[in-house]
């Protein structure tokens, strides 16, 4: 185990604690005040400056997270609202939406609302205010390393209709400045069901700020739409907030290296002497980045958000061919490491690995 600039060995520092907690670890808590009265959350802190909310009722998303106290992400005027505030009609979903860390959208659908046959879709599907089922902190020692695990499972479901499951587990380390996340989705049903996924993450102030810069792994880029195409040759680079201004949207295809993976990273080169938040997935199973650019007043983010088909309302996806499915007993696994650099050399080399 890493605690500060020295490693220790599982005996060494079994001697110099009463607690594992002195060092870091995963304080379950309920939340109790406003529209959040009643959601569980798990605080994880890896001692090592990194800590984030994970909310069992909202589909074992992500909601606050911090390095060494400097907040990362942004949050909504929403905050971490109970399930049973969601409203699946239309755009009702930004009711419910904190951003935060992780927001997952899917699990069948995302994007616009629209009709797709005979069924109506609101915004961005259901799993980020689905609760999950069989959740349990598996924080255990393995060799030196003590390792901080939640896992859980989200399901969406329909009598007559389509069936997926999705098996989350959160992952990170005493020591560490970074988190794992490896889904394994599955369609339980006996018939061919659509399955879209699009991970949300939220960069907000002061990590985005005037100065800050979208770092990508080589990718082809394209604007989702004509207000967007204007704002193409600034994609990658943001101002302070702006009145009136009207979001952005921008879609990477992704081309991974040797591994399969790719990286996209949020850099404010003059915070706390440069600071990152980097997004690495397996761009095999998630060939897409979106980028959302809001840089309106109040309303200040920047979603990196890898997915596994572009952010469109299913019909369209399905006339297109680019709908993705999973058949009966199909199972698809994803994965996702979200961390935090601080320094020059460290950005450095995280743009020279993203090239």
């Amino acid at each position: 185990m890493r605690i500060g600039n020295r490693h220790y060995t599982r005996a060494e520092v079994l001697e110099r604690v009463g607690s594992i907690r002195q060092l870091g670890g995963v304080r379950r808590c309920l939340l109790d005040d406003g529209r959040s009265k009643g959601v569980t959350a798990f605080e994880v802190d890896t001692g090592a400056g990194f800590r984030f909310t994970v909310l069992p009722d909202r589909g074992l998303d992500i909601s606050s997270a911090s390095f060494r106290g400097t907040n990362l992400v942004h949050l909504t005027q929403n905050g971490e609202a109970h399930p049973a505030f969601y409203e699946p009609q239309g755009a009702g979903w930004l009711r419910t939406f904190f951003a935060g860390l992780l927001t997952t959208c899917g699990l069948t659908y995302l994007g616009p609302p629209g009709q797709d046959g005979e069924e109506t879709l609101g915004l961005h599907g259901r799993a980020t205010t689905t609760p999950a089922r069989q959740v349990c902190d598996l924080s255990r020692w393995e060799g030196d390393e003590y390792l901080l695990e939640v896992t859980g499972i989200v399901e969406e479901s329909q009598l007559f209709g389509d069936k997926i499951r999705l098996t989350r587990t959160l992952s990170t380390r005493i020591g560490s400045q970074s988190l794992t996340i490896r889904d394994f989705a599955e369609n339980f049903g006996y018939q061919t069901a659509p399955f879209h996924i699009l991970y949300h993450v939220n960069a907000g102030f002061p990590l985005l700020d005037a100065c800050s810069y979208l770092v990508l792994s080589p990718c082809e880029s394209e604007a989702c739409d004509a207000h967007s195409a204007a704002g193409m040759e600034q994609m990658r680079i943001f101002t302070a907030p702006i009145p009136g201004f009207e979001e952005e949207n921008f879609l990477h295809r992704m081309y991974p290296g040797p591994d399969g993976w790719a990286t996209a990273a949020m850099v404010n080169p003059e915070l706390e002497g440069g600071l990152a938040l980097y997004v690495r997935f397996d761009a095999r199973a998630l060939p897409l980045l979106n980028e959302w650019k809001m840089m309106g007043q109040g309303d200040y983010v920047v979603g990196v958000e890898p997915c596994n088909a572009p952010c469109e309302n299913r019909a369209i996806l399905r006339e297109q061919g680019r709908l993705p499915f999973l058949e009966p007993g199909e199972t698809r696994e994803l994965n996702l490491e979200i961390g935090v650099l601080q320094g020059a050399e460290e950005i450095e080399r995280l743009v020279k690995q993203a090239e």
